[in-house]
């Protein structure tokens, strides 16, 4: 009897530990879907995938994606020539709805051969198509981009947090945009300051960009069509395709540029929720 008590006695205790654990993973798993995850380590960048134009799949050519200080540089020291070699440096996950946040700056100069248009030029695509599906000369991922632009010291303005579309198409004001790029309302950025952007994706829905916590550009419906990218696979390019989901990469395209505190709040739970 009394083996049979102590027995009882400790399976309640297993139980006990046993719901204790289920229920701290089910809080750990609320607290995930809505919680800020850092896509950077601050220490190496073997989380992510680069694809450089005229290079194979993997290839970081002259170490143009390096990590120091805590920090994404994106550096042509070796390089020589540019050669249109547009890069990007891609996070290991696509994603679908989320908020995602990073801080950005310019520095240095345009590396020589570079394209005017990309100076002080850089950002972050989404919904972008699998590096691993690109030629090895591919210029621009079938994606969408948030296009950030530094001022450039002349009184003008050139807001940043814009948008471009490599590829792509998106409804703009109840219609398909007319241009490549489109504007935003964000004031202009001068000197080498780094620049909070905050980028919140619903799925083939709503897009909004945010730069110092102002919302200053939105459109909707991302979608394959029209032209800027290059070299891609056809059958990878359907038209009319509505963009659900995608990766997220950090641009080099001929300016030396920094990236830091990258993170994301996964929204996926809660919009898949909704639509139930």
């Amino acid at each position: 009897m009394k083996k049979i008590i102590v027995s009882l006695f400790f399976l309640g205790i297993l139980v006990a530990a046993g719901c204790k654990l289920n229920s701290a993973a089910e809080s750990e798993d609320k607290q995930r879907e809505g919680e800020w995850v850092s896509l950077f380590n601050g220490k190496d960048i073997n989380d992510w995938m680069v694809k450089i134009h005229h290079h194979a799949f993997g290839e970081n050519y002259g170490n143009t994606f390096r990590v120091k200080d805590s920090i994404i540089q994106v550096r042509y020291d070796q390089y020589g020539d540019f050669n249109d070699q547009f890069g990007h440096l891609y996070y290991k996950t696509p994603y679908t709805y989320y908020h995602l946040k990073l801080e950005y700056r310019f520095v240095g100069e345009l590396q020589k051969g570079a394209p005017s248009y990309t100076l002080r030029n850089s950002g972050v695509m989404f919904h972008s198509q699998d590096p691993r599906t690109m030629p090895k000369e591919q210029d621009w991922p079938i994606s969408v981009e948030m296009q950030f632009l530094g001022g450039l010291g002349d009184g003008k303005p050139r807001p940043t947090g814009n948008m471009c579309s490599p590829g792509t198409e998106v409804v703009f004001k109840g219609k398909i945009a007319d241009s490549h790029c489109l504007n935003s309302t964000s004031k202009t950025y001068d000197g080498d300051q780094w620049v909070h952007a905050e980028l919140i994706v619903l799925g083939d829905s709503l897009i909004t960009h945010i730069i110092e916590g102002d919302t200053v550009l939105q459109y909707a419906k991302p979608q394959i069509g029209g032209d800027v990218a290059n070299g891609y696979d056809p059958k990878i390019k359907v038209d009319g395709t509505l963009l659900k989901s995608g990766y997220i990469a950090l641009q080099s395209e001929g300016q030396p540029v920094d990236f830091r505190h990258i993170e994301i709040k996964d929204l996926s739970s809660i919009y898949k929720k909704h639509e139930q």
